[in-house]
């Protein structure tokens, strides 16, 4: 599919890429998507919860009283899980939520996610941004001359770029990403993706190659 390259006015520069359609025009897979944005927020999960058990809370580990004869119900020790201060039982223990998946699960789960983007008409492809010092302002500028200064907006940019970095990173809805570090996640969070001309060029090189 052809995409039109606007340049940061918004206006078009009479250039267009070429986006593949194996990869912005495949059938979406809905359930590995699901299984992608699943395994990235359980990664996102430290997972160090822990409560102490009756043999690591304080207290005299004597019974309380002797078994019969008193009346009472049996008792254990003070760190019986049943007393104020007393352990506590199957609580939760440190361990890892990681998710595994499959290379090609993930792959096809971020195609569906580009997939889905493309048939929302909600991907914007603009000229490579360049940037002299770090500028929030005419970050922002550009962001409405695109019409996205509304929407949450994930740019995605060909190499790292300190100055677009420092001149997104204090706009709540607006962030920059290398696209070799994008995920399904940060695909599907966004309502825009704006790919820079450089980065869009890529997925068509990358496509050629892999005919070839």
């Amino acid at each position: 599919m052809q995409a039109v390259v606007l340049n940061i006015q918004g206006q078009p520069t009479g250039r267009s890429v070429e986006l593949p359609e194996e990869i912005f025009g495949a059938e979406p897979n809905n359930h590995v998507v699901y299984l992608a944005v699943k395994q990235y927020l359980a990664a996102q999960r430290q997972g160090t919860h822990k409560v102490k058990t009756r043999a690591e809370v304080q207290g005299a580990s004597r019974k309380l009283h002797k078994q019969k004869g008193t009346g009472g119900s049996r008792k254990g020790n003070i760190r019986n899980p049943l007393y104020k201060g007393g352990g506590t039982i199957f609580g939760p223990k440190p361990h890892r939520y990681d998710i595994k998946l499959n290379r090609k699960v993930k792959d096809l789960a971020k195609i569906s996610a580009l997939s889905f983007k493309a048939k929302e008409n909600a991907i914007v492809v603009v000229e490579d941004l360049a940037f002299d010092a770090p500028k929030t302002k005419q970050f922002i500028g550009i962001m409405n001359t695109l019409n996205v200064s509304d929407k949450k907006t994930l740019f995605i940019i060909p190499e790292y770029n300190e100055t677009l970095y420092l001149s997104s990173r204090n706009i709540p809805n607006a962030d920059a990403v290398l696209l070799s570090d994008v995920n399904t996640y940060d695909i599907v969070n966004a309502e825009v993706l704006v790919l820079t001309e450089g980065a869009a060029k890529i997925f068509s090189e990358e496509e050629t190659a892999v005919e070839a």
